[in-house]
């Protein structure tokens, strides 16, 4: 076989794997997508809030910074919906974290109480037991609570009272994603499950 014929031949064999392997490269994991493309970028949700742990430890807002942070509204007496959504995205970060035990601990998962009234230190760290083990309950007075409520977006009221005085609290029931720097990311499908929220923690958090 000619010289030059071989070489051609080399040149062609080097220039048909690098094309495979950009082609393998394009068929591998989808590039993140940039921070700009985040479905709440630029929108006025979350700001300062000043409530308290369940160890009665005053906490602020600014304290998440540096963290990504999922933040939940909701009640401790809540029969279903509450609960139903904090298991899943309990469950959910904790796939994420198994998946990516580097990135788990950047992320922060915060239960707000939206029922001040009966929801004490006590009775929301009872509650926030049942889930992820890094879960923070937050607590305050009827006040705070409305301050921090009105700065992330979030309705509630409070149903009827009957004589039984267990009554229900109204309410949206979002999941947050926050960047480290208190940003709005996306909100969680809890609606969907765990394997859902996992996805979309595996999309913003860096």
């Amino acid at each position: 076989m000619p010289h030059t014929f071989t070489h051609a031949l080399k040149q062609t064999g080097a220039a048909a794997i690098a094309s495979l392997s950009l082609a393998l490269a394009a068929c591998g994991s989808p590039a993140a997508p940039a921070p700009e493309q985040a479905p709440l970028y630029g929108a006025t949700i979350g700001g300062p809030f000043e409530l308290t742990d369940t160890a009665g430890k005053t906490v602020r807002w600014d304290d998440f910074r540096g963290k990504y942070t999922i933040v939940y509204f909701g009640y401790a007496y809540c029969p279903d919906v509450c609960p139903t959504d904090v298991q899943r995205m309990s469950k959910g970060l904790a796939e994420f974290e198994k998946a990516n035990p580097d990135l788990g601990p950047k992320i922060q998962p915060v239960f707000i109480t939206i029922d001040p009234e009966r929801d004490t230190p006590e009775v929301v760290a009872e509650f926030v037991s049942n889930f992820h083990p890094r879960l923070m309950g937050l607590t305050g007075t009827a006040e705070q609570i409305k301050s921090a409520a009105d700065a992330f977006r979030v309705f509630y009221s409070k149903g009827e009272t009957p004589e039984s005085g267990n009554y229900l609290m109204d309410h949206s029931n979002i999941t947050y994603l926050f960047g480290p720097d208190g940003e709005p990311i996306a909100t969680l499908p809890t609606d969907i499950g765990p394997e859902a929220i996992a996805a979309e923690l595996e999309k913003w958090v860096r």
